[in-house]
């Protein structure tokens, strides 16, 4: 898979600055992208399943990254994300007051004030590392 996200950012590239942006494994897949892919301005993981793990919280991004998770989500425990906080005082992390899938609004957890205020973080962040 990361080797089709090194190629779509290969590709992206030729009309500038490269932005990755990621839902659940895809969030997952952005954090992995920000460490090991050639090419990318900026990173932004949301609630990436097991991006808090230790193997994961032991990655260093080459990229800035902007991560948000949910306070009650069932798949990412809290005190994980602290450990994740912690490790990483370079990655700009937000946590909401929702669960799993906040910013997908064909889901029973949407979020829709979530969702906006991580739209709105997301579009500064890459308007400042991706512009």
């Amino acid at each position: 898979m990361l080797q089709d996200l090194q190629a779509a950012v290969d590709y992206a590239s030729k009309a500038g600055k490269v932005g990755i942006v990621g839902y659940c494994w895809g969030g997952l897949l952005t954090w992995r992208a920000a460490e090991q892919l050639s090419g990318l301005a900026a990173a932004a993981p949301y609630y990436g399943g097991g991006m808090t793990t230790p193997e994961e919280i032991a990655r260093k991004p080459k990229v800035p990254v902007l991560a948000q998770f949910g306070n009650k989500d069932h798949w990412i425990p809290l005190d994980t994300i602290e450990t994740f906080k912690k490790a990483h005082p370079e990655v700009e992390v937000h946590v909401y007051e929702c669960g799993h899938g906040f910013n997908c609004d064909q889901r029973g957890s949407y979020n829709a004030e979530a969702a906006k205020l991580a739209k709105e973080r997301v579009l500064a962040f890459f308007a400042k590392n991706v512009g």
